[in-house]
């Protein structure tokens, strides 16, 4: 299984995901533009994928998607309350497969879990990818550390996980108080130390890497990300970053 981040962060979200059976997109917070350099950079087509799959309604999640379905004609799998939430800004869409939170996608012998979230999006899900025996997790825009994401975790090989912002900038930054509510409360996101302090306990182990995700650009500094990470899991699981700018490199998941 092979993966890289097109972007990570509030400006735009975007994931790819290879396995043997299918190359999938998940989210499209970015223009086409974008999606189309960024995976070309890659070696990869965008005429190549065979779906665009969308975690929940949030516009860094969604922009793109209605024009990548419509100039490329693809499949885009989405609950039907994210739908309806956000089908009005990404205009007309012809191939719109529904599928509910917590069901189980298959592309060949791959199978993608959807897990439901506690983020305040609607109807928001993360998403394990399995093929054979290995386990990709994109485990962004979670709300809190929610009953049963700790099995879920410990389960996986790979993985994307939000590390959001830092306590004390977020409290000292220029964030209105019902803004730094929302991003602490059970609807928003985990912090540096929320993160890491989930992967130090549930990880058994498997994990081949950990890539922190969906940082903020004003709450938040990737060395700090980083150095939170290394300080509450120590060596135990490799440690990248994914961009707010820029694609990652290439990660394999043996």
């Amino acid at each position: 299984m092979i993966t890289f981040a097109l972007q990570s962060g509030s400006n735009g979200n975007s994931i790819y995901v290879e396995t043997a059976d299918a190359r999938l997109l998940f989210d499209a917070g970015i223009s086409g533009r974008r999606v189309r350099e960024r995976l070309g950079r890659h070696g990869r087509d965008i005429e190549s994928l065979d779906a665009l799959i969308l975690s929940h309604n949030h516009r860094d999640h969604v922009s793109g998607a209605g024009v990548l379905q419509r100039r490329f004609g693809l499949p885009l799998y989405v609950t039907r309350r994210s739908w309806q939430a956000c089908a009005a800004e990404l205009g007309p869409c012809q191939d719109i497969r529904h599928f509910t939170a917590g069901q189980t996608l298959r592309f060949g012998e791959t199978r993608i879990h959807t897990v439901p979230t506690a983020h305040d999006g609607h109807d928001g899900v993360a998403f394990v990818v399995v093929e054979k025996n290995r386990h990709l997790g994109i485990f962004t825009d979670l709300g809190c550390r929610f009953a049963g994401l700790d099995a879920w975790i410990a389960e996986l090989d790979g993985l994307y996980l939000e590390s959001n912002y830092d306590p004390d900038l977020l409290a000292d930054g220029p964030y209105p108080a019902w803004l730094q509510r929302r991003i602490r409360g059970s609807g928003g996101h985990l912090s540096n130390r929320e993160a890491a302090e989930l992967v130090r306990d549930a990880n058994r182990g498997r994990l081949q890497f950990w890539i922190l995700s969906h940082l903020s650009e004003n709450n938040n500094h990737p060395d700090l990300a980083l150095q939170t990470a290394r300080s509450v899991c120590g060596s135990s699981v490799p440690l990248a970053l994914a961009s707010r700018q820029e694609a990652t490199k290439q990660f394999t998941v043996d």
